[in-house]
């Protein structure tokens, strides 16, 4: 009624027996739910796609696996950021790259984490993140964001099979169906050796790149946590210094 459409096409809806709902339907059913802008956009973005994965789903052999590389220009690119702590994702937050910063300010910025198993599972991770509770719940929406209409993803079903079963917030938070598109924010950490940071973070799409996302750190130039930032990353560089010292002084003994 709020809608105005009749039950009976709302419930062909619900079931997925109409596929093709206008725009103006879309748009009444959004109001009709109070949907905010990102929500509703969401909507009708899968609505959208069914098409086109409906087709691919189809053709023999059904969709191309995606890209998962990380290219030489990029790795190049943020290994020289060595004032701000950045790593590439895909878009099932599986960490691919990340420079030394990064894996200074967090071990879970490193390639081979998954930065929401890493969030939900990892009590370590908690203690780090001031900010978990809001982090988490963005991160949750995020994902369903990021996911649309591929549900049917494997590393969606492995990863969502996993957290649901291990996490109770992370369960509570995917059945609420929150959408948030990756948007940058301030986040606020708790490093073991420097304290407490707030650094502003960026989340940019690298073109080509089947959805793979730079992720960048930085903090407000001239601010204590751009000094605290700086002396993380001079011990993380005199950390890198003794290691290799050693190594070469092994390499010496041996021969």
């Amino acid at each position: 009624m709020l809608a105005g459409i009749s039950t009976d096409y709302y419930l062909r809806l619900e079931q997925g027996r109409d596929r093709n709902p206008s725009p103006q339907v879309l748009n009444a059913i959004a109001r009709a739910l109070t949907l905010d802008q990102d929500a509703a956009d969401y909507m009708s973005g899968l609505t959208r796609a069914q098409a086109t994965h409906a087709s691919a789903r189809t053709r023999p052999g059904g969709r191309a696996p995606r890209s998962e590389q990380v290219s030489q220009s990029i790795r190049e690119l943020i290994d020289g950021w060595s004032g701000n702590p950045a790593w590439v994702q895909n878009r099932f937050f599986d960490v691919l790259a990340a420079n030394d910063l990064a894996s200074a300010l967090s071990p879970h910025y490193a390639p081979g984490v998954n930065l929401l198993a890493a969030a939900f599972l990892d009590p370590s991770e908690r203690e780090r993140r001031i900010d978990w509770e809001l982090m988490t719940r963005k991160g949750v929406a995020t994902l369903r964001a990021l996911a649309g209409p591929d549900v049917d993803d494997p590393r969606l079903t492995e990863l969502v099979g996993e957290l649901s079963l291990r996490s109770d917030r992370f369960r509570d938070l995917w059945a609420r169906h929150d959408v948030t598109p990756h948007t940058g924010q301030v986040s606020r950490l708790r490093h073991p050796q420097v304290g407490d940071l707030e650094l502003r973070s960026n989340k940019l799409a690298i073109a080509g790149s089947g959805g793979l996302i730079l992720v960048v750190f930085h903090p407000e130039p001239g601010s204590r946590n751009a000094e605290l930032l700086q002396m993380l990353g001079n011990l993380s560089a005199s950390g890198r210094t003794a290691v290799g010292e050693n190594r070469d002084r092994r390499a010496t003994t041996e021969r």
